[in-house]
């Protein structure tokens, strides 16, 4: 974190092969989305592999501001569950019966849910704990 000369506020500043890589994430994403919207499913899973290795990549590089590595964590597992829906669609199994009448397709909360945890710890546990922290959010 920096400090902005025009109002001593702190700025957050990334090496630009950082933002370059997380623009390229988005590009990713999209096509891997595209991909699920047009029913192309070869396109759709191999762009599963560099959205989600782009996303760790990410978390792993902000891993020393709790707030980022808690966002872009989230992001990832967000991912795993988008990623499992779609393939879900794919292969027509979304709908199909799986146990206590929830369909295959409810698997993909466990990865949301473990976001939303993610997320809750940050600003519930350790945001509160840490006020003084460097953060973005």
């Amino acid at each position: 974190m920096n400090q902005n000369s025009n109002n001593n506020q702190p700025t957050y500043s990334i090496p630009l092969v950082y933002r370059r890589m997380e623009n390229l994430h988005i590009v990713f994403w999209l096509f891997k989305d595209l991909a699920w919207c047009l029913l192309w499913k070869p396109l759709g899973i191999i762009m599963i592999f560099p959205t989600l290795i782009i996303a760790l990549v990410i978390a792993w590089r902000t891993r020393k501001i709790m707030s980022e590595l808690c966002h872009n964590l989230a992001i990832a597992v967000w991912i795993i569950a988008n990623s499992y829906w779609m393939i879900s669609e794919f292969y027509h199994f979304d709908e199909k019966p799986m146990w206590l009448g929830f369909e295959y397709r409810y698997l993909a909360l466990i990865p949301f849910m473990i976001g939303i945890m993610i997320l809750g710890f940050y600003y519930i546990i350790w945001k509160p704990r840490n006020k003084y922290a460097q953060e973005t959010m």
